[in-house]
């Protein structure tokens, strides 16, 4: 008999992992590959991790996070976007990741089905397999990157004997930087509800909103609403590993279990860091998302200067760009060139799906003497060296 599980064995790390790792090596290699904020972690909320260590606070915490966290974390996310989840309904998580598969190997029963807009964040179709659901993915390229209820209709009428569960949500998206207006995500809860599926919404980028305000997808449909959220990139905190599922009671109660068996609790030192970020730190995303735009809008002006096409991004932080018409490999082929040539690393498209191929997503959490430089770089990689490629 196998040693391992099949399961497991026919998932594979994420290719933004693969090829990140892939072309790390190449000496000067500037990299706009991975999600990770350049900019440092706030000095007030090291302070108080420092303080936590130096008061001994190293053991385990309760299965769901220290109450304090729980209350911070409750007055926190109703403050900044209007939900009203009890400090009873959250739980921290080992980050946003761990928030998702928690949520996912909960909720899913063999054989249940699962909507995913795409393109997509790598690390969702891997948990809805281990939980031996199936993914029936929605191409959004057509309509500017964003389900529509038309579309979401129509998947529902095609898949109506699939056994239908839930959607997931990511906006702001990865890789695409696309969000939704309230307005639209009104019209998709009528879609969703009529169906009665659960939603997963999984909203780390919440922070990071440009030309208007986040909208939780809870305060519109709070009876079967999974929110996802966490310190990571609204407080430059991605190493800390510290994320929230919030939910009504009835799910808390049940991934509690799955929380407990998959990590026990989050890291106390953390925890004692996020109760500062959370208190005392309601406007460090805002600081971070200044800079975010003003990057983000010099990243788009250099991409139209050189000719290269791209989804004008509203939220987060990637810009997801178009491969040269004039290339004839596919989106793989082009950033590895890209990397081995001019030194610039970025993600290819097929990363995220069949529905990104032919793209490839810049990230701009670098900063901005890295984006110059690997603009002029791309541009002269551009305009002298001729493109060739095997398929």
């Amino acid at each position: 008999m196998p040693v391992i599980n099949q399961i497991i064995h026919q998932i594979q790390v994420s290719g933004i992992r693969r090829f990140d790792e892939a072309v790390s090596p190449i000496p000067d290699i500037i990299k706009l590959t991975l999600g990770e904020p350049d900019l440092p972690t706030p000095a007030h909320i090291k302070k108080a991790a420092i303080q936590a260590i130096r008061d001994d606070c190293s053991h385990y915490s309760p299965l769901m996070g220290f109450q304090r966290l729980q209350v911070a974390a409750s007055q926190y996310f109703n403050q900044k976007y209007g939900l009203t989840y009890a400090p009873s309904e959250i739980i921290a998580t080992v980050g946003a990741t761990e928030a998702v598969a928690t949520a996912l190997l909960t909720c899913l029963n063999p054989g249940d089905g699962v909507l995913l807009p795409t393109p997509n964040y790598a690390s969702y179709q891997p948990v809805v397999a281990m939980a031996q659901a199936h993914l029936i993915t929605v191409d959004t390229t057509s309509a500017g990157y964003k389900l529509t209820p038309a579309q979401l209709v129509a998947t529902i009428a095609a898949h109506k004997n699939d056994h239908l569960k839930a959607i997931i949500l990511n906006y702001p998206t990865n890789p695409t930087g696309i969000t939704y207006t309230k307005a639209e995500l009104a019209a998709l809860v009528t879609v969703i509800r009529s169906a009665n599926l659960l939603v997963i919404s999984d909203e780390i980028y919440s922070e990071l909103t440009y030309e208007q305000p986040h909208t939780a997808l809870a305060t519109l449909y709070p009876e079967k609403t999974i929110t996802i959220n966490g310190l990571s990139k609204s407080h430059a905190m991605t190493g800390w590993r510290l994320g929230f599922i919030m939910a009504p009671l009835a799910l808390i109660n049940e991934m509690k279990k799955t929380h407990q068996y998959l990590v026990t609790s989050t890291s106390s030192i953390s925890q004692m860091a996020g109760i500062d970020a959370l208190t005392n730190g309601l406007d460090d995303g805002a600081k971070m998302r200044d800079i975010y735009q003003a990057r983000r809008d010099y990243l788009i002006s250099r991409l139209s200067e050189i000719g290269l096409n791209y989804c004008y991004p509203t939220g987060a932080f990637y810009v997801f760009a178009q491969v040269p018409a004039d290339f004839t490999g596919n989106s793989w082929a082009f950033a590895t060139q890209l990397a081995q040539q001019a030194h610039v690393a970025v993600i290819p498209g097929s990363a995220f799906g069949p529905a990104g191929e032919g793209w490839f997503r810049i990230s701009y959490a670098a900063s901005m003497t890295a984006l110059r430089t690997s603009m002029n770089r791309l541009a002269i990689w551009r305009s002298q060296v001729p493109i060739k490629t095997e398929d």
